[in-house]
């Protein structure tokens, strides 16, 4: 009898050890499959980190932009090229509009260099890309040989917006044009809906060649056309897109009149730190060598331990309501 309770005893201790380590090894493989997973989620971000691939992919709506470069033949080799190297291939379609087809490659446009066929080769581009090109993106940049762009910083300025609406967006400026034109110099970029009213404007004989100060001349297309200027500033009212290099803003003046480059203004303009946005677009007048070094501190410096004020992608929301709406003159587009 004592043998036999003894006996059930051990047999019953058994079982609880026998469940205890299984529930154990249970708890133990569940935690290491989650510990597998979160090292497997690290490795892919780091791997998308050296991919180059940023925040504005997290972004819910990405939108495809094609870019052109306004350029010519004498500047391929001094300016071109080295967007070629640097800027440009973040972008999902990028085309060099030029006087002449080469190799380069660039579209040849059949229009004569000069200044007083900016407004010319605009058009021609623009029609080039409605013709071809026109299903291939959301969004179509125009910018000079001579600019610098954050094209992921564009990509999440644009993510406020539906391409569909008309609206176009970039430095706003204010004399000559009643609602204001974009810099050309800063870059500027028509919506999908915006770019089918230009194209419209010059079939039907509603736009024309008014001048040959193209953004101005752009600006008033846009404008009989109803296509809407967006503000392109941050959620602090500072500029994203700027026609001038860094130094110009950045730098306080001495207490006086405004530099005569910002009497153009839409918007009040600032100098010094304020100036402008933490996730601005484009910089003008950027040659050779300095637009290296804007990619590099752009995409490689990095302050150890810094932590970034915010992460815009975690609440931006593709804005499909009226640009009227999003808009207003005097505030800021909905975030």
């Amino acid at each position: 009898m004592r043998v036999r309770e003894t006996k059930s005893n051990l047999i019953f201790a058994t079982g609880l050890m026998v469940g205890f380590l299984s529930i154990r090894f249970m708890l133990d493989a569940k935690a290491f499959t989650a510990q597998v997973t979160y090292l497997m989620r690290a490795v892919k971000n780091e791997e998308r980190k050296d991919s180059g691939e940023s925040n504005s992919s997290l972004v819910a709506h990405r939108s495809r932009i094609l870019c052109w470069i306004m350029t010519g033949p004498k500047n391929l080799e001094s300016r071109a090229r080295h967007i070629r190297n640097t800027w440009a291939k973040r972008c999902d379609k990028m085309l060099y509009m030029s006087s002449e087809k080469t190799g380069f490659p660039t579209v040849g446009l059949n229009v004569s260099e000069g200044r007083d066929n900016l407004y010319w080769k605009t058009i021609r581009a623009f029609q080039y890309i409605y013709q071809n090109y026109l299903d291939e993106a959301e969004w179509f940049l125009k910018a000079d040989d001579d600019t610098f762009m954050v094209v992921e910083n564009l990509r999440y300025t644009l993510s406020r917006y539906d391409p569909e609406e008309p609206v176009y967006m970039g430095r706003r400026f204010t004399p000559f044009i009643s609602q204001g034109y974009m810099s050309g110099g800063a870059g500027y970029v028509l919506s999908k809906e915006a770019l089918r009213r230009f194209i419209k404007g010059f079939d039907t004989g509603e736009c024309t060649h008014i001048s040959s100060i193209e953004d101005m001349a752009m600006g008033k297309c846009m404008e009989t056309m109803k296509v809407e200027p967006a503000d392109s500033r941050d959620m602090k009212g500072r500029q994203t897109f700027h026609p001038y290099s860094p130094d110009y803003y950045l730098v306080r003046q001495p207490p006086g009149p405004l530099p005569w480059y910002m009497l153009y203004e839409y918007y009040t303009p600032f100098l010094g730190p304020n100036c402008c946005s933490d996730f601005s677009v484009s910089f003008h007048y950027i040659y050779g060598d300095q637009l290296y070094v804007l990619e590099y501190l752009t995409y490689h410096l990095r302050a150890y331990g810094y932590k970034y004020r915010f992460s815009p992608h975690k609440s931006i929301e593709l804005n499909t309501t009226s640009v009227r709406a999003a808009r207003g003159d005097a505030k800021l587009p909905r975030t």
